[in-house]
């Protein structure tokens, strides 16, 4: 059986993943750059790196396709965009990027660090309403806060 961090080291051979700072590079560079964030919507309302687009990691296949429900018209379109996928802490961002890789995107990188390291970095997040979400607001946000019935038995 593979856990978690063993099935994120296997995408891995295939999924190249961008720095903060390298995103930061990317985004003066291409104008054109997609980041599509794979968290939950409470999250990305929480906070996001401004103008992001919201797909949940759940519906993220079929978000890519045409006919569904769940379908992102520009998402659908870019399968030859430079697109950065970001999560919280960039392990759903390589499942995510690994999946838009299989479906044909050319030209896809997973934010290491996720979030976090953006915030790290001290980069712009905003709130659901594009205001700005101040950079301790984050460190508070992305600090783990695990329940004691998460925590590994000893």
């Amino acid at each position: 059986m593979m856990r978690f961090i063993e099935l994120i080291r296997s995408c891995l051979t295939d999924v190249k993943e961008i720095m903060p700072w390298d995103l930061e590079e990317r985004q003066l560079a291409n104008p054109d750059l997609l980041i599509v964030d794979v968290r939950e919507p409470g999250e990305f309302a929480t906070m996001h790196i401004p103008g992001s687009m919201n797909v949940p990691r759940g519906i993220l296949e079929s978000a890519c396709e045409w006919d569904y429900e769940e379908t992102e018209p520009e998402l659908v379109k870019a399968r030859d965009r430079e697109i950065v996928v970001v999560c919280r802490s960039g392990y759903r961002s390589v499942l995510a990027a690994n999946s838009l890789q299989v479906l044909g995107f050319n030209n896809v990188a997973s934010l290491k660090t996720g979030l976090r390291g953006w915030n790290d970095y001290e980069q712009p997040l905003v709130d659901q309403v594009e205001q700005p979400v101040d950079v301790e607001d984050g460190d508070d946000y992305f600090t783990t806060k695990l329940r004691p019935d998460q925590m590994r038995p000893v």
